[in-house]
């Protein structure tokens, strides 16, 4: 969902500290204030019965975790704005966030998102690149999970992609994170090596057995 908004109370500021319509400096930007900024974005999923369900993400950049999503036939600003309170109901939010120019986020989710303290950051109109870990992401969950699923309908939904962020987030390696887990994975003790399905056996991960 990348269509530019007409309103020019949502055209972006120069980042802090770094000249306007640099490809590099935004890079470096995210690099920089990765500890503190986080990305949101939506796609489609259609079910067995040909209905469209929108889910939303919320990705914190410093780990690579899912903070937050959820899934909807018909979202609107008042629902996404929710969503981002229910992102952080007993931590502080984080400074930044990074999103695209989609008419979902109106007034409604702007007053909300200003209220929680935290600066917007809009990539360009029909900029995907500029939003990339949360672009990357969805690639990625798209490819190793439901390209692969027949989806049945809302609830269903829901189920895979816990299932798949339970692996994601405990097994799936990254190469930003040293071939680390979003959440840090504990060395084994030496032993027998075993292999567990994840995903519905989708894929799998492997452990050391204590001998």
């Amino acid at each position: 969902m990348s269509s530019p908004e007409k309103s020019e109370r949502f055209r972006p500021r120069p980042l802090p500290g770094y000249p306007r319509k640099s490809r590099m400096n935004r890079m470096t930007f995210l690099r920089t204030h990765a500890a503190e900024m986080i990305s949101c974005d939506f796609f489609i999923v259609p079910t067995v019965k040909h209905q469209v369900l929108f889910v939303f993400l919320i990705l914190a950049h410093d780990r690579r975790r899912v903070l937050h999503f959820h899934a909807t036939p018909n979202p609107s600003a008042q629902w996404t704005a929710q969503q981002m309170v229910e992102a952080f109901p007993y931590v502080d939010p984080p400074r930044f966030l990074l999103r695209d120019r989609d008419h979902i986020y109106g007034p409604a989710f702007h007053q909300r998102v200003t209220a929680l303290g935290i600066e917007q950051i809009l990539t360009a109109p029909r900029s995907p690149w500029q939003n990339p870990y949360v672009e990357r992401l969805i690639g990625s969950i798209r490819r190793e999970c439901l390209d692969h699923v027949i989806v049945m309908n809302e609830r269903h939904l829901k189920k895979v992609l816990r299932s798949y962020f339970s692996y994601y987030h405990g097994w799936r390696t990254h190469q930003a994170l040293d071939m680390d887990a979003p959440d840090r994975r504990a060395v084994h003790p030496a032993g027998e090596v075993i292999e567990i399905p994840e995903v519905g056996g989708l894929h799998h991960h492997y452990e050391r057995r204590a001998a």
